[in-house]
Protein backbone atom coordinates (compact mmCIF):
# COMPACT_ATOMS: atom_id res chain seq x y z
CA UNK A 1 0.00 0.00 0.00
CA UNK A 2 1.05 3.62 -0.95
CA UNK A 3 1.97 5.47 1.66
CA UNK A 4 0.72 8.94 0.60
CA UNK A 5 -2.79 7.44 -0.03
CA UNK A 6 -2.71 6.12 3.48
CA UNK A 7 -2.58 9.67 4.64
CA UNK A 8 -4.85 10.98 2.23
CA UNK A 9 -7.47 10.36 4.66
CA UNK A 10 -7.67 11.17 8.72
CA UNK A 11 -8.35 8.04 10.68
CA UNK A 12 -11.96 7.90 11.72
CA UNK A 13 -13.29 5.46 13.90
CA UNK A 14 -16.87 4.59 13.74
CA UNK A 15 -19.45 3.30 16.81
CA UNK A 16 -22.22 1.19 15.37
CA UNK A 17 -24.23 -2.30 15.77
CA UNK A 18 -23.75 -5.06 13.54
CA UNK A 19 -25.48 -7.99 13.11
CA UNK A 20 -24.08 -11.41 14.82
CA UNK A 21 -25.51 -15.01 15.17
CA UNK A 22 -28.36 -15.01 17.96
CA UNK A 23 -29.53 -18.52 19.77
CA UNK A 24 -28.50 -21.90 18.41
CA UNK A 25 -30.30 -24.81 18.64
CA UNK A 26 -29.85 -26.90 16.40
CA UNK A 27 -27.09 -27.11 12.88
CA UNK A 28 -27.57 -24.11 10.78
CA UNK A 29 -28.64 -23.89 7.50
CA UNK A 30 -29.20 -21.22 4.59
CA UNK A 31 -31.13 -22.47 0.80
CA UNK A 32 -29.01 -19.78 -1.39
CA UNK A 33 -32.44 -20.47 -3.50
CA UNK A 34 -36.15 -20.44 -2.67
CA UNK A 35 -36.42 -22.90 -0.54
CA UNK A 36 -38.88 -26.41 -0.89
CA UNK A 37 -42.21 -26.06 0.51
CA UNK A 38 -43.12 -26.06 4.00
CA UNK A 39 -39.40 -25.35 4.63
CA UNK A 40 -37.82 -22.06 5.99
CA UNK A 41 -35.34 -20.75 4.00
CA UNK A 42 -32.57 -20.25 7.06
CA UNK A 43 -32.79 -21.03 10.74
CA UNK A 44 -30.33 -18.37 11.44
CA UNK A 45 -30.89 -15.49 13.80
CA UNK A 46 -29.06 -12.67 14.27
CA UNK A 47 -28.51 -10.64 17.06
CA UNK A 48 -27.29 -6.54 16.56
CA UNK A 49 -24.72 -5.49 19.14
CA UNK A 50 -22.78 -2.27 19.49
CA UNK A 51 -19.27 -2.11 18.39
CA UNK A 52 -16.32 0.35 17.63
CA UNK A 53 -15.09 -0.04 14.06
CA UNK A 54 -11.72 1.18 13.94
CA UNK A 55 -9.88 3.21 11.21
CA UNK A 56 -7.35 0.32 10.13
CA UNK A 57 -5.68 3.48 8.21
CA UNK A 58 -4.25 4.69 11.88
CA UNK A 59 -2.58 1.18 12.68
CA UNK A 60 0.87 0.65 12.73
CA UNK A 61 2.46 -2.28 11.32
CA UNK A 62 -0.27 -2.20 8.88
CA UNK A 63 -2.42 -5.17 8.64
CA UNK A 64 -1.27 -8.32 6.92
CA UNK A 65 -3.21 -11.08 5.54
CA UNK A 66 -1.43 -13.84 7.36
CA UNK A 67 -1.18 -11.90 10.72
CA UNK A 68 -4.84 -9.76 11.02
CA UNK A 69 -6.37 -11.68 8.00
CA UNK A 70 -6.96 -8.67 5.84
CA UNK A 71 -4.69 -5.86 4.18
CA UNK A 72 -4.83 -2.52 2.03
CA UNK A 73 -3.17 -2.48 -1.04
CA UNK A 74 -3.22 -0.10 -4.06
CA UNK A 75 -4.01 -1.08 -7.93
CA UNK A 76 -5.70 0.15 -10.44
CA UNK A 77 -7.56 -1.71 -12.56
CA UNK A 78 -7.98 -1.26 -16.12
CA UNK A 79 -11.68 -2.47 -16.51
CA UNK A 80 -13.83 0.59 -16.79
CA UNK A 81 -17.49 -1.42 -16.70
CA UNK A 82 -17.42 -4.05 -13.82
CA UNK A 83 -21.27 -4.11 -14.49
CA UNK A 84 -20.51 -6.36 -17.46
CA UNK A 85 -19.87 -9.68 -16.48
CA UNK A 86 -17.88 -10.92 -19.76
CA UNK A 87 -15.55 -8.28 -19.58
CA UNK A 88 -15.03 -8.85 -15.81
CA UNK A 89 -14.25 -12.04 -16.56
CA UNK A 90 -11.60 -11.43 -19.42
CA UNK A 91 -10.25 -8.24 -18.05
CA UNK A 92 -10.07 -8.20 -13.89
CA UNK A 93 -9.96 -12.11 -13.44
CA UNK A 94 -6.71 -11.52 -14.65
CA UNK A 95 -5.39 -8.40 -12.85
CA UNK A 96 -6.93 -10.49 -9.70
CA UNK A 97 -4.80 -13.56 -10.04
CA UNK A 98 -1.43 -11.04 -11.03
CA UNK A 99 -2.44 -9.16 -7.94
CA UNK A 100 -2.52 -12.29 -5.81
CA UNK A 101 0.63 -14.20 -7.16
CA UNK A 102 2.63 -10.68 -6.93
CA UNK A 103 1.62 -10.21 -3.16
CA UNK A 104 2.12 -13.91 -2.01
CA UNK A 105 4.86 -15.38 -4.20
CA UNK A 106 1.99 -18.48 -4.62
CA UNK A 107 2.56 -20.76 -7.33
CA UNK A 108 -1.08 -20.37 -8.87
CA UNK A 109 -3.77 -18.43 -8.34
CA UNK A 110 -7.07 -18.93 -10.08
CA UNK A 111 -10.23 -16.50 -9.56
CA UNK A 112 -13.20 -18.84 -10.06
CA UNK A 113 -15.85 -16.28 -8.88
CA UNK A 114 -16.90 -12.65 -8.16
CA UNK A 115 -20.21 -10.41 -7.13
CA UNK A 116 -20.91 -7.09 -7.85
CA UNK A 117 -22.87 -4.88 -4.97
CA UNK A 118 -24.90 -1.95 -5.42
CA UNK A 119 -28.16 -1.39 -3.55
CA UNK A 120 -29.32 1.07 -6.31
CA UNK A 121 -29.60 -1.95 -9.15
CA UNK A 122 -30.45 -5.11 -6.99
CA UNK A 123 -33.49 -5.50 -9.41
CA UNK A 124 -30.60 -6.28 -12.24
CA UNK A 125 -29.01 -10.04 -12.69
CA UNK A 126 -26.48 -10.44 -10.10
CA UNK A 127 -26.38 -8.07 -8.32
CA UNK A 128 -26.55 -7.58 -4.60
CA UNK A 129 -27.23 -5.92 -1.75
CA UNK A 130 -24.18 -5.48 0.77
CA UNK A 131 -23.82 -8.52 3.30
CA UNK A 132 -24.88 -7.30 6.41
CA UNK A 133 -24.43 -10.12 8.55
CA UNK A 134 -21.17 -10.80 10.42
CA UNK A 135 -19.62 -14.51 8.68
CA UNK A 136 -17.01 -15.85 7.39
CA UNK A 137 -17.04 -17.69 3.88
CA UNK A 138 -15.46 -20.78 4.32
CA UNK A 139 -15.24 -23.47 7.04
CA UNK A 140 -12.08 -25.93 7.81
CA UNK A 141 -14.16 -28.70 5.38
CA UNK A 142 -15.77 -26.12 2.81
CA UNK A 143 -12.45 -24.63 1.88
CA UNK A 144 -11.47 -27.93 0.83
CA UNK A 145 -14.11 -29.19 -1.02
CA UNK A 146 -14.59 -26.13 -3.07
CA UNK A 147 -10.94 -26.53 -4.32
CA UNK A 148 -12.88 -30.12 -5.24
CA UNK A 149 -15.07 -29.23 -6.96
CA UNK A 150 -13.51 -26.60 -8.52
CA UNK A 151 -10.46 -28.76 -9.88
CA UNK A 152 -11.60 -31.98 -9.33
CA UNK A 153 -9.26 -33.83 -11.19
CA UNK A 154 -6.00 -31.98 -10.17
CA UNK A 155 -7.00 -31.91 -5.87
CA UNK A 156 -5.86 -35.07 -4.67
CA UNK A 157 -2.21 -33.43 -5.82
CA UNK A 158 -3.18 -29.65 -4.43
CA UNK A 159 -4.76 -30.46 -1.69
CA UNK A 160 -1.24 -32.19 -0.14
CA UNK A 161 0.28 -28.53 -0.24
CA UNK A 162 -0.86 -25.27 1.45
CA UNK A 163 -3.50 -23.31 -0.10
CA UNK A 164 -5.96 -20.40 0.75
CA UNK A 165 -8.98 -18.88 -0.61
CA UNK A 166 -8.11 -14.94 -0.76
CA UNK A 167 -10.87 -12.33 -1.71
CA UNK A 168 -10.22 -9.17 -3.53
CA UNK A 169 -12.84 -6.57 -2.75
CA UNK A 170 -12.91 -3.07 -4.59
CA UNK A 171 -15.26 -0.02 -4.70
CA UNK A 172 -15.72 0.76 -8.14
CA UNK A 173 -16.43 4.43 -7.17
CA UNK A 174 -14.86 6.31 -4.03
CA UNK A 175 -15.02 7.50 -1.92
CA UNK A 176 -16.71 4.60 -0.15
CA UNK A 177 -19.41 6.43 2.55
CA UNK A 178 -22.43 3.79 2.76
CA UNK A 179 -21.84 0.63 3.53
CA UNK A 180 -18.22 0.08 4.14
CA UNK A 181 -16.72 -2.89 4.85
CA UNK A 182 -16.13 -3.98 8.03
CA UNK A 183 -13.19 -7.00 9.11
CA UNK A 184 -12.59 -8.69 12.82
CA UNK A 185 -8.93 -9.17 13.29
CA UNK A 186 -8.21 -12.63 12.80
CA UNK A 187 -6.46 -12.53 16.30
CA UNK A 188 -9.21 -11.42 18.40
CA UNK A 189 -11.88 -14.71 17.43
CA UNK A 190 -11.88 -17.93 19.00
CA UNK A 191 -12.25 -21.13 17.18
CA UNK A 192 -15.83 -21.40 19.53
CA UNK A 193 -16.77 -17.88 17.90
CA UNK A 194 -17.30 -19.76 14.64
CA UNK A 195 -20.24 -21.75 13.92
CA UNK A 196 -20.57 -23.58 10.72
CA UNK A 197 -23.52 -22.37 8.29
CA UNK A 198 -24.91 -25.15 5.46
CA UNK A 199 -25.62 -22.89 2.35
CA UNK A 200 -27.57 -25.46 -0.02
CA UNK A 201 -27.69 -24.83 -3.48
CA UNK A 202 -29.52 -26.70 -6.47
CA UNK A 203 -26.29 -28.53 -7.03
CA UNK A 204 -24.79 -28.46 -4.29
CA UNK A 205 -23.54 -28.01 -0.38
CA UNK A 206 -21.57 -25.13 0.96
CA UNK A 207 -20.73 -23.97 4.15
CA UNK A 208 -20.00 -20.56 5.53
CA UNK A 209 -19.21 -19.64 9.24
CA UNK A 210 -22.01 -17.62 11.18
CA UNK A 211 -20.27 -16.05 13.94
CA UNK A 212 -21.12 -15.78 17.78
CA UNK A 213 -20.61 -11.86 19.51
CA UNK A 214 -17.53 -11.92 21.78
CA UNK A 215 -16.37 -8.27 23.23
CA UNK A 216 -12.85 -9.54 22.45
CA UNK A 217 -13.46 -8.80 18.80
CA UNK A 218 -11.50 -6.07 17.18
CA UNK A 219 -13.38 -4.64 14.27
CA UNK A 220 -11.45 -2.21 11.69
CA UNK A 221 -11.96 -1.03 7.86
CA UNK A 222 -10.41 1.37 6.10
CA UNK A 223 -12.39 4.96 5.57
CA UNK A 224 -13.11 6.58 2.70
CA UNK A 225 -11.36 3.47 -0.16
CA UNK A 226 -11.12 4.66 -3.43
CA UNK A 227 -11.09 2.60 -6.81
CA UNK A 228 -7.82 2.10 -6.99
CA UNK A 229 -7.67 0.51 -3.41
CA UNK A 230 -8.12 -3.05 -2.77
CA UNK A 231 -8.95 -4.94 0.38
CA UNK A 232 -7.64 -8.66 0.86
CA UNK A 233 -9.55 -10.64 3.12
CA UNK A 234 -7.91 -14.60 3.70
CA UNK A 235 -10.91 -16.48 4.25
CA UNK A 236 -9.09 -19.85 4.07
CA UNK A 237 -6.28 -21.37 5.00
CA UNK A 238 -5.57 -25.02 4.81
CA UNK A 239 -2.52 -23.99 7.36
CA UNK A 240 -3.05 -24.31 10.73
CA UNK A 241 0.21 -22.98 12.15
CA UNK A 242 -0.67 -19.55 14.35
CA UNK A 243 -1.31 -17.32 10.84
CA UNK A 244 -4.35 -15.99 10.45
CA UNK A 245 -6.99 -18.88 8.70
CA UNK A 246 -10.69 -17.21 8.70
CA UNK A 247 -11.78 -13.06 8.57
CA UNK A 248 -14.71 -12.85 9.60
CA UNK A 249 -16.53 -9.97 7.78
CA UNK A 250 -19.21 -7.47 7.21
CA UNK A 251 -20.66 -4.48 5.66
CA UNK A 252 -21.82 -1.97 8.23
CA UNK A 253 -24.10 1.32 8.57
CA UNK A 254 -21.95 4.33 9.09
CA UNK A 255 -24.63 7.05 10.91
CA UNK A 256 -21.84 9.76 10.63
CA UNK A 257 -22.43 9.32 6.90
CA UNK A 258 -23.72 11.94 5.16
CA UNK A 259 -27.39 10.93 4.12
CA UNK A 260 -27.03 12.13 0.71
CA UNK A 261 -23.89 9.60 0.36
CA UNK A 262 -24.40 7.91 -2.89
CA UNK A 263 -25.04 3.68 -2.54
CA UNK A 264 -22.09 1.87 -2.21
CA UNK A 265 -20.60 -0.02 -5.03
CA UNK A 266 -18.16 -2.94 -5.28
CA UNK A 267 -17.05 -6.08 -6.49
CA UNK A 268 -15.42 -9.01 -4.71
CA UNK A 269 -13.59 -11.76 -6.38
CA UNK A 270 -12.58 -15.31 -4.62
CA UNK A 271 -9.33 -17.34 -5.57
CA UNK A 272 -7.71 -20.39 -4.81
CA UNK A 273 -3.82 -19.15 -3.73
CA UNK A 274 -1.84 -22.46 -4.42
CA UNK A 275 1.23 -23.15 -2.78
CA UNK A 276 4.00 -25.78 -3.60
CA UNK A 277 4.88 -25.82 -0.21
CA UNK A 278 4.31 -24.79 3.25
CA UNK A 279 6.04 -20.98 4.35
CA UNK A 280 6.25 -19.76 7.79
CA UNK A 281 7.06 -16.20 7.40
CA UNK A 282 3.99 -14.17 6.67
CA UNK A 283 3.45 -14.50 2.91
CA UNK A 284 2.39 -10.41 2.37
CA UNK A 285 4.73 -8.46 0.76
CA UNK A 286 2.91 -4.38 1.49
Amino acid sequence: MSAAMNNMVTPRDVTTSLNYLGEVNEPLFTYAYDSPPGHPKTNVVMVSRPVVVHDARGINPVPTVDREGFALVQRQSGLENFYDEDRVREVYYPECERLLSDLTGASRVVVFDHIVRNAARTNEKGIKMPATAVHNDYTASSGPQRLRDLLPTEAAELLRHRFAIINVWRPLRGPVLDSPLGVCDARSIAPGDLVPNARIYPDRRGEIQAVRFSSEHRWYYFSEMQAEEALLLKCYDSADDGRARFTAHSAFLDPTAPPSSPHRESIETRALVLFKQSRSTDYLRT
